[in-house]
């Protein structure tokens, strides 16, 4: 039996789906058979074309209300399955509330869940999910054993989004069972953080700084340039636990993974786990004193320079030319 029907978890913020979930949904139309979303929340109807574009036939429609995701939405899946209505494998974003609901809906089923996945294949009734370890430099594949639904849970940026051919997808609306106490934790109130041009994890240019660059007030220029680039600015983990930027900048295994067309690194010297975060860029550019420096051995572009003299230098550039 070959796989019949997945699920995707979906996510959104403000009638916008997030972009893992429509990685997801790629993925999923590419193992075959019936594509079908989960989403918690009362704006169903509104995200349901978004969905629909890229692979989603249905989308179960579970509110929360103002309760947090976790609790309600996994009782709402669980319900569902075990009423009968069973896919053979539920995909999740490795997230926030992806964690949140997958752990508990593995909980409730008592099924294991494959987390931080990178890639995701079936043969047969066979489903085998590939995790990177020892920071990106060792590929493993696991397979799971029994009887579905299988729960795994995949980074951002393990696939590429693209859109189908499928028009707005069904929209059934479920019932969320009585949680308890479990279900009574509230959401209060949310604040997003100030941000202009693209977001990090989505920018076709990122430009990222590291310790080399001195002290925080020099990170200026890393924000000027990648303005100018009209890309967005990234760190290096360092610098975000030295303070000198705040942590949505961070670049690496426990940051953001990017994707972009071009990569610069400024003043890093090339981490492990920072190259788990970026190394899947098209063309990475790396400035750094240091010609012995990680970063060159990932570089399609390689400058042995001082940071402060090389980054003003583009700058400068850059604004001649405009």
């Amino acid at each position: 039996m070959a796989v019949s029907t997945t699920w995707v978890f979906a996510e959104a913020s403000e009638g916008k789906v997030a972009s893992i979930t429509l990685e997801l949904l790629t993925k999923a139309r590419d193992l075959g058979g019936t594509v079908e979303a989960f989403y918690g929340g009362a704006d169903g109807d509104a995200v349901a074309e978004q969905l629909g574009k890229y692979g989603a036939t249905k989308v179960y429609v579970a509110d929360p209300g103002d309760s947090l995701q976790g609790a309600p939405v996994a009782a709402a899946m669980a319900a569902q399955i075990e009423g009968g209505n069973k896919p053979d494998l539920i995909l999740f974003g490795q997230t926030y509330d992806g964690r949140d609901v997958a752990g508990r809906l593995s909980a409730k089923l008592d099924k294991p869940a494959l987390t931080n996945g990178v890639d995701v294949s079936a043969d047969g009734d066979k489903v085998t999910v590939e995790n990177a370890i020892f920071g990106g430099n060792t590929l493993v594949k696991t397979s799971f054993a029994g009887d579905g639904p299988f729960i795994a849970l995949f980074r951002p940026k393990s696939f590429a989004a693209e859109e189908g051919s499928g028009g707005a997808a069904e929209v059934v609306k479920v019932d969320v069972p009585d949680t308890g106490l479990s279900g009574q934790t509230k959401v209060l109130d949310r604040h997003v953080e100030e941000h202009t041009g693209p977001k990090l994890d989505e920018a076709d240019i990122v430009v990222s700084g590291g310790r080399g660059l001195g002290s925080a007030e020099k990170y200026e220029m890393i924000e000027q340039l990648a303005k100018l680039l009209k890309g967005a600015p990234g760190a290096s983990r360092a610098i975000v636990d030295a303070g000198w930027v705040p942590y949505a900048y961070q670049v690496g295994q426990t940051g953001k993974v990017v994707k972009p067309t071009i990569y610069i690194a400024a003043g890093i010297s090339g981490a492990t786990q920072h190259l788990v975060g970026m190394k899947g860029a098209k063309n990475i550019i790396a400035i750094n004193k240091d010609k012995d420096a990680p970063i060159f051995s990932v570089a399609d572009l390689g400058v042995v320079g001082d940071v402060h003299k090389v980054v003003p230098k583009l700058i400068e550039a850059l604004q001649a030319r405009s």
